[in-house]
């Protein structure tokens, strides 16, 4: 059946497509301008850049210049590293255990879980420096993986928790009727099922704990610095446009990370569910 078109539906459908192109231009325009000027030939950061020039990207990839830059990003990459394998194990065995508990006390686990993606991180990093001080420790990057580990940990919960939605019960209890043991039944049955929810949530993990600056920014000092507060201090004092090109390397690499995880486990279908 022909349904007639109406000036008020083509109206609709345009600002619809405005607004749609305006997020699309307010989320992509500032990597692109910082994406851009990065390849600028000037000393200070400024847009639109005068000319295109890798120099600062040879800068920053200079061990003697850039040293302090290297530091901050090891030790951003072994926090992240460690916080996001500690909070995978965790994660997953918090799924397990809570993801077929009908009990009150089970919902009242998976919120409080779940809750630091609500919490304002500012207070929690403010909470931590209090507490860790309280203690008497002094700042380390065993502490920064603590701190780190409360914030991620929720990204996993969650995907592995929707992976085990679709877990058929079934299978379990033919398992167990075969004789196998519930590790044996976990590790032929259960893993390779959630397997991609687990590796969607850690790779989102991962990127939070590099990205994160509250936490950091309380829990760090000058020997445990950390890559976004470094370069936070950069833009700070000398608007560095070494900075632009870490953002440029960062962008490009979890570009590359991202669509290599959409292929491999369905990261966009699963960020959603």
């Amino acid at each position: 059946m022909f349904q007639r078109t109406t000036p008020s539906d083509i109206s609709y459908a345009v600002v619809l497509r405005l607004l749609a192109g305006l997020g699309v231009l307010i989320l992509v325009g500032p990597v692109l301008i910082v994406l851009i000027t990065s390849f600028t030939t000037s000393a200070a950061l400024k847009f639109p850049p005068p000319d295109l020039s890798v120099r600062w990207y040879v800068e920053l990839f200079d061990r003697t210049r850039s040293a302090h830059i290297h530091t901050a990003a090891g030790n951003t990459l072994w926090v992240a590293s460690v916080a996001t394998g500690l909070g995978t194990l965790m994660a997953v065995m918090a799924a397990l255990s809570i993801a077929r508990v009908n009990r009150p006390a089970a919902r009242a686990l998976e919120a409080s879980f779940l809750s630091p993606l609500i919490l304002p991180t500012l207070a929690y990093g403010l909470a931590s420096l209090m507490l860790f001080a309280l203690l008497g420790f002094r700042p380390s990057l065993y502490h920064l993986v603590l701190g780190h580990l409360v914030v991620i940990s929720p990204f996993v919960f969650r995907t592995t928790l929707a992976s085990l939605t679709q877990l058929d019960p079934s299978l379990l209890e033919s398992s167990a009727s075969l004789g196998a043991s519930r590790f044996y039944t976990f590790r032929r049955i259960t893993l390779p099922i959630i397997a991609p929810g687990v590796a969607a949530g850690a790779f989102l993990a991962f990127i939070a704990s590099i990205d994160n600056v509250p936490v950091s920014l309380f829990l760090s000092n000058a020997r445990t610095s950390m890559l976004p507060i470094r370069m936070w201090g950069m833009m700070e004092s000398t608007l560095d446009v070494r900075v632009a090109a870490i953002s440029g390397v960062l962008i490009a690499v979890i570009l590359i990370l991202m669509i290599v995880m959409d292929r491999l486990v369905g990261l966009t279908r699963r960020m959603g569910v």
